[in-house]
């Protein structure tokens, strides 16, 4: 069993886990995932690692209440366990030793993926422009953390109750403009970006024609972590690639966003079943212990 050490609500759809796993906390690199179930009877999720502390012997993630599994997840306390916490898994993001300057994009849920690599390349001397966008401000997350690592930090706000008002797209055009006004090429060796698959597909456009690599982190439904199941097949380079075991980092450049965006709606009618059921079930327990 894996110990829940402590809960923190981000916001009102948002909770981050800190967990007792020594061993996956001492192997555990950015980029890479771990997949938790909560009793045997549930199923098998997937969630990035956030952050790990060695010397606690912890494992940090960050779960956003959409479906049964993660409403059942944050009904949970500190002290309360998981069942199975397997990891890490997916390989390791890797950046080259000449990187210089970098920009770090996180849509939405994805900065609390994004916190991670901001990290690491600011703890290598790297530049690191961390841009990220939400919805409102009720929504924000990770503002200090992620300010502590980066050499400059923009928030976006869809609505412009915080921050920049308009999507993390706009903010990065800025930036390649005005580091293309200043040189032929824009002076970034890097860019990441994660979040929903419609926003890295919009990045991956803007830095195709500058010639800047560019690294996003994938999310298909995966079930077993290992390659297995095919379930969380993608095509990259016009060939088939498990985000689980050959990512969940690839090329942006490379990755077919139009099949990934429809694979990743197949079963949202199902989860909304799941979730409605469990529901239901609760409001049921609910009144027989108040008659």
């Amino acid at each position: 069993m894996f110990k829940i050490i402590t809960k923190k609500q981000l916001n009102h759809q948002v909770t981050q886990f800190e967990i007792e796993a020594p061993r996956v906390a001492k192997k555990a690199s950015p980029g890479q995932f771990v997949i938790i179930r909560i009793d045997d009877a549930g199923e098998r999720v997937p969630f990035t690692i956030a952050d790990t502390d060695t010397e606690r012997g912890t494992v940090t993630f960050i779960a956003q209440v959409v479906g049964k599994t993660t409403t059942q997840l944050n009904s949970l306390n500190e002290g309360d366990s998981l069942m199975n916490f397997v990891g890490p898994l997916g390989k390791p993001t890797h950046f080259d030793d000449g990187v210089k300057r970098a920009i770090v994009i996180g849509g939405g849920l994805g900065s609390a993926i994004a916190y991670p690599q901001s990290k690491h390349l600011f703890n290598r001397g790297v530049q690191v422009d961390t841009i990220v966008g939400f919805r409102n401000a009720e929504l924000v997350i990770l503002e200090d953390e992620l300010a502590a690592v980066s050499t400059n930090l923009i928030i976006t706000t869809d609505d412009g109750s915080y921050g920049q008002k308009g999507f993390v797209t706009e903010a990065l055009k800025n930036l390649l403009s005005a580091e293309s006004e200043a040189s032929a090429k824009a002076g970034y060796d890097v860019v990441v970006a994660i979040g929903p698959p419609v926003m890295m597909k919009a990045v991956c456009e803007m830095t195709r024609p500058l010639g800047i690599h560019t690294l996003v982190s994938l999310n298909p439904i995966m079930v077993d972590g290992t390659g297995m199941c095919g379930g969380c097949r993608v095509t990259v380079g016009g060939q088939t690639r498990f985000a689980c075991v050959d990512g969940p980092d690839f090329d942006g450049h490379e990755v077919d966003f139009d099949e990934l965006m429809k694979r990743n709606a197949m079963y949202r009618g199902h989860e909304k079943l799941s979730l409605d059921d469990h529901i239901c079930k609760l409001e049921e327990e609910a009144e027989q212990n108040n008659a």
